[in-house]
């Protein structure tokens, strides 16, 4: 059977539909690459939440049709996910070479289609149709032979977004959100656990969403409390997660859990996305400043060790320098950990692309490197409060920067580099922290853990 590449750009729910689909195709006996050069069968999955992704994955294909067309010309090319669902045919006629586009809702039938081009079934395909039940079609998992997904895995429990803030295309290459049912997710964390796995994220375009118009709150509890208090019954699994949530989705059931549910992790990832109430009006959030940093008081109240990270976007159109000012002041004022910064990009036919008061680029970059210092000095005193403390750390494996160290995550999703043997995989280890970084902690094993 023919070999595969799958190359990954963009969000956590793209790599997690990456190894499914991986997966996928291994059960149907096609095997995996360990490079381009060698695939029979080279797939893109890609992002369109920003035009610099989705460029970057057009080069990636131009340049890899020169290649192969070159040196092999019966390697069969393809996009996956995002940009295929937003492009769908015009990417066949933009690069003729390309053999096969699936869109998002149609990950599951990539095996069926790549057997049909080998087959001589069909010249090209071209799958962007919506397909009911899709949500709940990708759930298989490769563990074997990946040390930090066989400890750590993510869990799809929804897919599309209803929300349609005004910069993002989310919403059309996703579609509307639609959701797996609790036994399914639970039946799923459960093999996983089953199979080493000790932490699982679960994933959505809005996950604090799940649920909803499908399962009815029960003793006040949202859908999506309801589904953390099963997973957190599974037998073996150490720790949740998940991702993204929205800001109008913590509500104080979800916010009580995090003192409750001793499997959820003291982390949370609330995309704010500005500090300007203005801004956040224009963006169609549908929140203010003001009820980001509530959440937050409530969540340090419930766990005051508690990790909080975000995301922001720099130049957003009308944005002056004294909404670019309150996101500073943001940042200083909720005492982040952690925060992705993107640059302002124009997506096509999205409001925000339309809207008075673009930004140049020029602006753009400097706010944006004006707001990655802010945040790197924020995160650093957070990480510097951690010296001389001990931390639980899930072991994930070898560091990637040497190898003959360890490399894990605290509750509060803090990295921590430390010396231990290779058996340690996998297991929760008490880790004295001696030094930090920017972003990672540096530490020694052998004592008990007082922090979270």
């Amino acid at each position: 059977m023919p070999s595969v590449y799958i190359k990954t750009y963009g969000c956590q729910m793209n790599e997690r539909d990456s190894e499914a689909v991986a997966a996928q195709l291994v059960a149907q006996g096609y095997s995996l690459a360990p490079s381009e050069a060698s695939a029979d069968v080279i797939l893109l999955n890609t992002c369109s939440v920003r035009d610099l992704a989705e460029q970057k994955a057009l080069r990636k294909m131009e340049n890899l049709v020169a290649e192969t067309r070159r040196r092999r010309s019966r390697v069969v090319l393809g996009f996956l996910g995002c940009v295929a669902q937003n492009r769908g045919s015009w990417l066949i006629h933009r690069l003729p070479d390309v053999d096969l586009i699936v869109g998002t809702q149609k990950l599951h039938r990539t095996a069926e289609h790549l057997d049909r081009l080998f087959t001589g079934q069909r010249g090209k395909v071209v799958d962007v149709a919506a397909e009911a039940g899709s949500e709940a079609a990708i759930r298989e998992h490769l563990l074997d032979g990946n040390a930090r997904k066989s400890v750590t895995a993510y869990v799809s429990i929804m897919q599309g977004c209803n929300q349609f803030c005004t910069f993002c295309i989310v919403p059309h290459t996703r579609g509307q959100e639609r959701s797996r049912t609790i036994r399914d997710i639970v039946a799923e964390c459960r093999e996983l656990a089953a199979q080493g796995v000790k932490e699982i994220t679960l994933l959505g375009q809005i996950v604090t969403s799940y649920g909803r118009g499908l399962i009815p709150r029960r003793d006040g509890r949202t859908p999506f409390v309801q589904l953390l208090e099963a997973v957190n019954e599974i037998n073996g699994l150490e720790r949740i997660r998940f991702s993204s949530p929205h800001p109008k989705g913590y509500t104080d059931d979800l916010v009580e859990a995090y003192g409750r549910l001793g499997k959820l992790v003291e982390n949370a990832h609330i995309p704010v996305q500005s500090g300007s109430n203005s801004v956040l009006k224009r963006m169609h959030r549908g929140y203010t400043r003001e009820r980001f940093l509530e959440i937050i008081g409530k969540l340090r109240r419930v766990q005051p060790a508690i990790g909080i990270s975000t995301d922001f976007i720099a130049g957003f159109p009308g944005e002056t320098e004294a909404d670019f000012e309150e996101t500073l002041r943001l940042v200083r004022e909720a005492e982040l950990d952690q925060a992705f910064v993107f640059k302002y990009s124009p997506r096509r036919d999205t409001p925000a692309a339309q809207m008075p008061g673009q930004i140049s680029q020029a602006v753009k970059e400097e706010r944006n490197q004006r707001l990655l210092a802010a945040v790197n000095e924020s995160g650093a005193r957070q990480h510097q409060k951690l010296v001389g403390r001990a931390v639980q750390v899930l072991v994930e494996g070898p560091s990637k920067k040497n190898p003959s160290r360890l490399t894990g995550r605290t509750r509060c999703n803090k990295i921590v580099v430390f010396e231990g043997p290779p058996h340690c995989r996998g297991q929760l280890l008490d880790v004295r922290i001696s030094h930090a970084g920017t972003f990672t902690l540096y530490g020694q094993t052998g004592h008990p853990p007082r922090e979270q």
